[in-house]
């Protein structure tokens, strides 16, 4: 054990982040004391071990006590990993169109190909993670609904979405941006999705001709999913 801990707690200060179905990561997932142990090596130096199980990555970042002690005193961009506002932006909105539509489908337990609507077991299979349920955004629809207001499109074209990139938020293939390894890890769902979906940024996608699904919305739809019907008839 003391071998394998070594080795994954290396390659994760290395890499900064692994895959969900590395070796050594499933066995820090479901082995109770080889995860105690990388996490006290982690926390000896100020880390922590940021696992979300609907991400199909795992990665380390700073413990809260240390922020202050490593940031502190620092400009804006020394605690935003380099990202200017407008790219903090971007970025958030990049996550609202590709991780809440995820999310929606995890829950559901469906695939980007499958509504779900004949499969009366769906709820009991596992979560499923990649581009199975990851779906992607064309850069030039970003560009045309949302260039204006974040810096510019030749600003977000040749450098913003290249930081991203090289950060490890997003991937770009093709004219298409899809999820990277820390976009579903280091952005806290439970913190934003409340105040996208009910927030200020849910009226600038309404501005451009995107509309978010609200709460109530989502749990209309796994209600639907769970007992054929409306929510409705089942309150």
């Amino acid at each position: 054990m003391e071998q394998d801990i070594t080795s994954l707690t290396a390659r994760l200060l290395a890499h900064r982040w692994l895959p969900r179905n590395d070796v050594q990561v499933r066995r820090a997932l479901v082995d109770e004391a080889f995860r105690h142990e990388l996490e006290q090596r982690l926390a000896n130096v100020g880390l922590q071990l940021l696992d979300n199980p609907f991400a199909e990555h795992v990665a380390v970042g700073l413990k809260d006590d240390v922020l202050d002690s490593v940031f502190g005193g620092r400009d804006y961009q020394a605690s935003t990993m380099g990202l200017t506002r407008d790219e903090i932006a971007l970025l958030i909105v990049i996550w609202a169109l590709i991780i809440l539509p995820k999310r929606e489908r995890q829950l559901g337990r469906r695939t980007r190909e499958d509504d779900g609507q004949n499969d009366m077991f769906g709820q009991e299979k596992p979560i499923v993670h990649g581009e199975e349920v990851s779906g992607a955004v064309s850069e030039a629809s970003l560009l045309a609904d949302f260039g204006t207001q974040l810096g510019g499109k030749t600003k977000i074209r040749n450098f913003a979405l290249g930081k991203l990139a090289r950060l490890g938020f997003i991937e770009r293939r093709g004219g298409y941006i899809l999820e990277g390894p820390l976009l579903d890890v280091l952005l806290d769902y439970r913190v934003l999705a409340d105040r996208i979906i009910n927030g200020t940024l849910a009226d600038v996608l309404a501005a451009v001709g995107r509309q978010l699904p609200t709460q109530s919305d989502l749990d209309d739809e796994l209600l639907e999913e769970e007992f054929g019907g409306d929510a409705e008839s089942h309150e």
